[in-house]
């Protein structure tokens, strides 16, 4: 039995959740908390990914339906792979739209949620435009909503702003973006914010609740996110400590994706006091007892580091032309919250520097940003499904 429109009996809804990660795991780590915020509130989740299969994700409780993958065959994200590397194909794109509508009419959702698109992940729109199409032709139409992180992409092609706007006016009921507005607005990053405003709402951060402190205390956490362009960073920061002389506590993280030889490299040079490892799921538990974590500048990383109010070094990636990481750091630098060290010409001397600075730092006692945007997340979609359902 089902009640208003198709809605599940006792069920806040169902919602279609639609991910596509690329690189390393911030985006699916971040589909997956507000997943599990839509979970919590009563509604039926299918998740919908991608990329890489990651264990752990999406989590309890959550309907997953994994695309046959596809990664990012170039720092720039401009060309998609499958996992053995070959180049995605016109056959391989027709085989994942299919799965992907079948997914949708199989699922019957009431919310639609696509991360990204239209602001970005334009490589799978040969699939998401299929998907558009397919909500708009259904009857009762889903709710559909674009979840974008507070910081876009910037140094795009002419003519892209205007082709999001256009596509968001004609087809998304509103565009959830997971930042604070105090923090970071949307046309910061994006030129015609102005044109969308009345479909903009700032959930918040999407920050996990803070963890329970590790046992194991560490003094410096280093992490290199997936590890795929976290080299150069782990070198430096090696090189800083034989510099400064350091004896205390250091937990290496290079990342699942560290190629093999780099890791050997690593593992080499590892003195006493230094823990290396690939991958540390309890990573956002090491932090409330570290006097110092460096990292690159991911929104999800990012997050922790707030959660656990700890001293932030920062080497934002940059590489083929990225820039969100670097508006993030020097946003967090500006409140006193971090301090950057570039990845450019990055060295052990410039890496050792940057670390007595950031040691130095003197933390506010209440952040400026809200970190609950997962729950407000799940709260929006509600009331907007309850308003939808009033309407009809």
């Amino acid at each position: 039995m089902t009640i208003n429109g198709g809605m599940p009996e006792g069920s806040a809804g169902r919602v279609f959740f639609y991910v596509q990660h690329l690189l390393g795991i911030g985006h699916l780590a971040r589909a997956s908390r507000i997943a599990g915020a839509l979970k919590d509130s009563g509604f039926e989740v299918t998740l919908v990914t991608g990329g890489s299969p990651v264990e752990g994700f999406p989590g309890p409780g959550i309907s997953h339906v994994a695309l046959p993958a596809i990664v990012a065959s170039n720092s720039g994200f401009s060309s998609l792979a499958d996992l053995e590397g070959n180049p995605v194909d016109e056959r391989f794109e027709r085989d994942r739209t299919r799965r992907l509508l079948e997914a949708y009419r199989q699922v019957r959702p009431d919310v639609v949620i696509v991360e990204a698109f239209p602001f970005g992940r334009r490589q799978v729109r040969f699939e998401l435009l299929p998907l558009i199409d397919a909500i708009e032709k259904t009857e009762p139409r889903p709710l559909l909503f674009t979840s974008i992180r507070d910081i876009l992409q910037q140094n795009r092609k002419p003519g892209r702003d205007r082709e999001t706007t256009d596509l968001v006016r004609a087809h998304f009921d509103g565009v959830l973006i997971h930042g604070d507005p105090s923090f970071v607005r949307l046309e910061d990053t994006f030129s015609l914010a102005s044109e969308i405003a009345d479909r903009v709402h700032y959930t918040g951060l999407i920050a996990a609740p803070l963890p329970e402190p590790s046992p194991e205390r560490f003094d410096t956490v280093i992490s290199a996110g997936g590890g795929a362009v976290g080299a150069e960073l782990i070198t430096a920061a090696l090189d800083a400590r034989e510099i400064l002389g350091d004896t205390s506590a250091w937990c290496l993280i290079t990342g699942p994706n560290l190629p093999k030889a780099d890791f050997d490299r690593f593992a080499a040079r590892a003195s006493d006091g230094v823990s290396l490892y690939r991958f540390r799921p309890d990573f956002p538990n090491l932090l409330p007892n570290a006097t110092l974590s460096i990292s690159q500048a991911g929104y999800n990383t990012v997050c922790d580091l707030l959660r656990a109010n700890c001293r932030a070094l920062l080497v934002p990636f940059a590489a083929g032309g990225e820039t969100e990481q670097s508006v993030r750091a020097e946003k967090l630098a500006t409140l006193g919250l971090a301090r950057i060290v570039r990845e450019e010409g990055l060295t052990g001397h410039s890496m050792a520097s940057a670390i007595t600075a950031t040691r130095a730092l003197t933390l506010p006692q209440q952040l400026p940003v809200s970190l609950n945007g997962a729950a407000d997340t799940a709260r929006f979609i509600q009331e907007q499904l309850t308003r939808k359902t009033a309407s009809t």
